[in-house]
């Protein structure tokens, strides 16, 4: 059932409090409200993508101080993940720099990476560009869980942040890793210069998509020195927690994903972000390339609110997770 952009308006303009409460209500029906999902984010190729995305300091295209590295080796990966998981990740992602996927020695290797994510107990997330559908069916064979591919913002603003490729390509692609199998882990970021048409219009397209998103990350910019938006005005904090509540509201079986940008978000803020159906987090140093609050200060907050890291693989048959025990 199609849901009509004049709900998602109405409901995006509610008075705040009454959001929080009815996305914090929607939230407990379907999730535990005390458990959060831990996930770790490691760039396994970083920088010297084509792509000219207005935000991102891996992008040729922009000025960064960033120095462009090789794709990991898979040992090193898999040594990366294990930490992960002893540090309480129960999904490990990983991202390359690359406008798509291409057939060859790479995309074996990172195939790799991932049957060893997948055979530790861990759920495999990866974020690679577009692909086709049967380079999804290999990666769906090695046992990754989701493919992440954000649409960023809507439609509508889409050319004003990237102009290498079109909305169409990225909604092809979430058509191929649903096709294969895969779940989606499909979101956006916030700041980007975008109006609050485009924050709704971003929330349908989401919201609408076949199947939903599994998890959607919903991203703050992080203004990085070189690229086109290292001067862009902060989003005010109550519009962030506004599409996260909505988001849970649109999408109730969803992880909702707090993502890029939390440093700077206060513990009080990330707190009613919680309330209003946040459920997932990004631990670790780094999110690709851009930092991200300390493990101990994740498990400070969560221990302050009485919460609790989220099995892998919960809501998947008793089989798999005696895989993953």
């Amino acid at each position: 059932m199609q849901i009509s952009l004049e709900d998602v308006k109405a409901l995006y303009e509610k008075p705040f409090m009454d959001l929080v409460y009815e996305a914090a209500s929607i939230h407990r029906e379907n999730h535990n409200p005390e458990e959060m999902q831990m996930c770790t984010l490691l760039s396994i190729k970083t920088g010297g993508c084509t792509e000219d995305c207005s935000y991102c300091s891996q992008s040729i295209h922009n000025n960064a101080d960033l120095e462009k590295e090789i794709l990991m080796k898979t040992d090193d990966v898999l040594e990366q993940a294990r930490a992960a998981k002893e540090a309480g990740s129960t999904r490990f992602c990983m991202g390359a720099a690359w406008p798509r996927v291409l057939d060859g020695k790479a995309f074996d290797r990172v195939c790799d990476m991932v049957k060893g994510v997948s055979d530790m107990g861990m759920e495999a997330c990866v974020t690679l560009g577009m692909l086709t559908e049967n380079q999804a069916m290999r990666l769906k064979e090695a046992g990754l869980t989701a493919y992440n591919h954000n649409l960023d913002t809507s439609r509508e603003f889409y050319d004003k942040i990237i102009t290498t490729r079109n909305y169409d390509d990225r909604l092809d692609t979430l058509k191929n890793v649903a096709k294969a199998g895969i779940s989606a882990c499909c979101g956006g970021i916030l700041g980007l210069g975008e109006s609050r048409e485009d924050r709704i219009s971003l929330l349908h397209t989401l919201a609408n998509l076949n199947p939903q998103p599994e998890s959607v990350p919903i991203n703050m910019l992080v203004p990085v020195k070189g690229t086109k938006l290292e001067k862009a005005p902060k989003l005010d904090i109550f519009e962030w927690i506004r599409a996260i509540a909505v988001a849970r509201i649109l999408m109730p079986k969803a992880m909702v994903r707090l993502s890029a940008g939390r440093l700077e978000i206060s513990k009080e803020a990330q707190a009613l972000a919680f309330m209003a159906g946040a459920n997932a987090i990004f631990t670790g140093e780094k999110l690709l390339t851009t930092p991200n609050p300390e493990e101990n200060f994740d498990a400070a907050l969560l221990g302050e609110l009485g919460m609790k890291p989220r099995a892998p693989y919960k809501d998947e048959p008793v089989s798999k997770k005696a895989c993953a025990a």
